[in-house]
């Protein structure tokens, strides 16, 4: 899955700052620097003073957050170009091999809330430490499956304890790092993902040319390892806030502000949709690329993920013109561009499939970092917490799924059959966005949900110690309860 892929789902004690949500994974990760400005609580008690020692700390956590970033999502992604291999030595269509990447991605869909809420409890750094660890040793393990059940099992293993990391990465940088320094520790983090997700895929697949498939895993896992070594070495201890227990009233008050708010099932569709549609192709291109008229060497097709480095551009230009246009406006205009991507894919000459595949990835990536930043503008007070948690969500389950699903669709009626469901995931995809935007006309003047909703006049200041006014002061302190969510690949 793209990683990108990376948000934060963590830290939601009061003097944690509030990052809003941008990007995803890994491949969602690429979109983040640009989704949604960075917004510090106004207290900023914990954030360490302008020094010379404070700028060294921040460099170094933010060059450890990096290497935990490659690591995690190097193993996370390091089958996805031997899935035709899986094929032939498991006996099994594309769909059924496509479930050796959405086990992944759907165990980490599935271990992003409670670990973090986990970390809460025992702190990010020692959960964070845990997760790279547990991501390599299960590493070490997966190229011994004896069939492909035990290696599905291992795959959706890997992926819950790359959620450890996911899920807290973003609120420890927010928590740790200077104010001034934030903002490039955040880029460090989502360039490891970025870097990671596709060098894993690039190794495992030259190298399984050249050896096998397990030979492959085995070379990103050993470079995992040591990526996991120094980091634990690099990462410093924390200084942040000290583990707290979650406020039950803040999680169901997020949750219920981030289900109810109409407008955001809009980016929540355009998620799920986006990352069925990206997956489903990339997943299925090696094995058109593998038959004829093509017949590329498996070395050469894992060359093809070189594409993702064009998701950085995008992403930073979407998310530039939709301050200028508005989200809406350049998230239909996103999907449309990664419609006719699909579409140029269709005809069997490499150089359309190339082209087809640049503007495939490059819409995606723009779409995705677009949704994501229209999650982290919207929410505000508790849901600032659980909207992105949710817009990841489903995010990784929309790619697990529908990447097993585009499979099916690729065995039973080829590369045409799978572009017309994945143009019906897109053409849905921005008839949510039309929907959310409309929602969002209609609501007033497109408040934050969570947000206070009261006229000037009865705005009041709180008037007792933990006593929320309606006034701006509880916006602040609404968004300090919820905070440790912000976007990340991504």
């Amino acid at each position: 899955m793209p990683a990108g892929d990376a948000w934060s789902v963590g830290d939601t004690s009061p003097s944690q700052n509030a990052l809003p949500a941008r990007n995803t994974p890994e491949d969602d990760a690429s979109s983040a620097r640009n989704t949604a400005p960075v917004e510090n609580d106004s207290s900023a008690g914990d954030a360490p003073p302008a020094t010379g020692e404070a700028r060294r700390r921040s460099r170094r956590i933010g060059m450890a957050m990096l290497i935990a970033g490659f690591a995690v999502f190097a193993l996370l992604y390091s089958v996805q170009p031997v899935l035709p291999e899986f094929a032939d030595q498991y006996g099994l269509g594309p769909g059924g091999a496509s479930l050796a990447v959405s086990a992944a991605t759907g165990g980490l869909a599935v271990g992003l809330l409670p670990l973090a809420v986990l970390a809460q409890a025992l702190g990010r750094r020692p959960v964070m430490i845990a997760s790279v660890c547990a991501a390599v040793l299960i590493g070490v393990v997966v190229p011994l499956a004896t069939s492909f059940p035990m290696l599905v099992t291992l795959r959706a293993a890997q992926g819950l304890a790359v959620a450890g990391l996911a899920s807290v990465a973003m609120a420890h940088l927010a928590a740790e790092t200077r104010a001034a320094g934030l903002g490039a520790a955040i880029g460090l983090y989502v360039a490891g993902n970025s870097l990671g997700g596709m060098s894993g895929r690039l190794i495992t697949g030259v190298i399984a040319d050249i050896a096998n498939w397990r030979v492959g895993v085995w070379a990103v896992t050993l470079l995992a390892a040591g990526c996991a070594v120094v980091f634990v070495l690099v990462l410093p201890p924390s200084q942040g806030p000290r583990p707290a227990p979650l406020r039950r009233s803040v999680v169901v008050g997020g949750l219920r502000a981030a289900v109810t708010d109409p407008v955001l099932y809009g980016p929540y569709l355009v998620a799920a949709l986006g990352a069925a549609c990206f997956v489903s192709v990339y997943n299925v291109l090696g094995f058109r690329l593998l038959a004829p008229p093509f017949l590329l060497a498996p070395a050469v097709i894992a060359l093809v993920f070189l594409a993702y480095a064009i998701g950085s551009v995008t992403s930073a230009t979407a998310g530039r013109a939709a301050d200028r246009l508005g989200r809406p406006r350049v998230l239909i205009g996103a999907l449309a561009i990664t419609v006719l991507g699909v579409l140029v894919t269709l005809p069997d000459q490499l150089g359309a499939v190339l082209l087809g595949l640049g503007l495939l990835t490059g819409g995606f990536f723009a779409a995705h970092a677009v949704a994501g930043g229209w999650v982290g503008a919207r929410a505000a007070g508790p849901a600032s917490a659980q909207a992105p948690a949710l817009y990841l969500l489903a995010y990784y389950l929309g790619g697990s799924v529908g990447g097993v699903i585009g499979g099916l669709a690729y065995g039973g009626w080829g590369w045409p059959g799978l572009v017309v469901l994945v143009v019906g995931w897109l053409v849905l995809a921005a008839a949510a966005a039309l929907l959310a935007a409309a929602a969002q006309r209609r609501t007033r003047r497109g408040c934050p949900v969570g947000a206070p909703r009261v006229d000037a006049a009865r705005r009041a200041v709180p008037t007792a110690a933990g006593a929320r006014g309606p006034g701006p002061s509880s916006a602040p302190a609404d968004r300090a309860a919820g905070s440790g969510h912000e976007p990340a690949e991504r």
